[in-house]
């Protein structure tokens, strides 16, 4: 049900990784891809102490706080805060926490990181760890065929967008005397480059040759965007932009009228296989 590959020469432009949800992420010149996206991707979450998840959207100053990831743990910092260590192998009392509509099993990462987030962030926090043994599934109504297993992602294992869409949004808020945002504003996982603006709303899947062997994505829904874009993640300071200038031309009758930027996508196969920014991507349409 696709047209022929694509001829156009297209790479693995960027790669991000965002071990806490909603806090910063971490441009990588390489991953590891297992069940659930890139190894760490999203496998920590901040939530109340009823254990619901909480985002920049409540907590705008999330976008502050920065991780670097190292062998054995991830180091977050935060202005005005001392480091926090999370090992990567440690977990502290299981528990159950909520994020959307699921209610999932984690782990509490204890103390001290319930109180460093409670006190950069100002209210009452909890850390947790998803749990590897939950399995929260994606929508079959979008992943069709495909078990596609997440942490605590929205709802899918990768997220994709394009550095071509990127200038052309940057075009028109330049136009409109806005000042121009980077992709880490949209936080995805895998930027292509070499497509055109916006062709990654009619791509099927893409094929990425590894070391060992083809990775293959398929992309299955639009994303749709709330406000975080409209946080300026180097300060957190709240304004209108892109979303105002997308609401003029990203509208997509799929998503019932939704704004849209990038596409979500499920794993069809090369689990365990490494994704390094330059590998060649090789396109698949869907018949438009």
């Amino acid at each position: 049900m696709t047209d022929a590959p694509s001829p156009l020469l297209c790479r693995v432009g960027a790669l991000f990784l965002h071990p806490v949800k909603s806090c910063a992420g971490i441009a990588l010149t390489q991953g590891l891809l297992v069940e659930t996206g890139i190894e760490f991707d999203r496998a920590w979450m901040v939530v109340d102490e009823h254990g619901e998840m909480l985002t920049q959207r409540e907590l705008p100053r999330m976008a502050l706080i920065q991780p670097t990831l190292r062998h054995g743990d991830v180091v977050l910092r935060a202005p005005g805060m001392l480091a926090l260590h999370l090992m990567l192998d440690t977990v502290e009392a299981p528990t159950r926490v909520r994020v959307w509509d699921d209610v999932v099993r984690a782990y509490d990462m204890g103390p001290l990181a319930a109180q460093w987030f409670s006190d950069f962030l100002g209210t009452k926090l909890h850390l947790v760890r998803f749990d590897p043994e939950e399995q929260r599934l994606s929508d079959p109504q979008w992943a069709g065929d495909v078990q596609a297993r997440n942490t605590f992602a929205d709802g899918y294992p990768l997220l994709v967008t394009n550095s071509a869409s990127l200038a052309d949004l940057n075009e028109r808020l330049a136009a409109r005397g806005a000042t121009p945002v980077t992709m880490q504003r949209f936080r995805p996982n895998l930027v292509l480059d070499g497509l055109p603006a916006y062709d990654e709303d009619h791509l099927h899947e893409i094929d990425i040759a590894t070391d060992e062997g083809t990775v293959t994505l398929r992309l299955v829904k639009p994303c749709t965007r709330c406000s975080i874009p409209n946080i300026e993640p180097a300060s957190a300071e709240t304004g209108s932009e892109p979303s105002a200038t997308l609401a003029g031309y990203r509208t997509d009758a799929r998503m019932h009228g939704g704004i849209t930027f990038g596409m979500n996508a499920v794993i069809v196969q090369g689990v365990e296989h490494t994704l390094r920014v330059g590998q060649a991507v090789n396109l698949r349409y869907a018949f438009r």
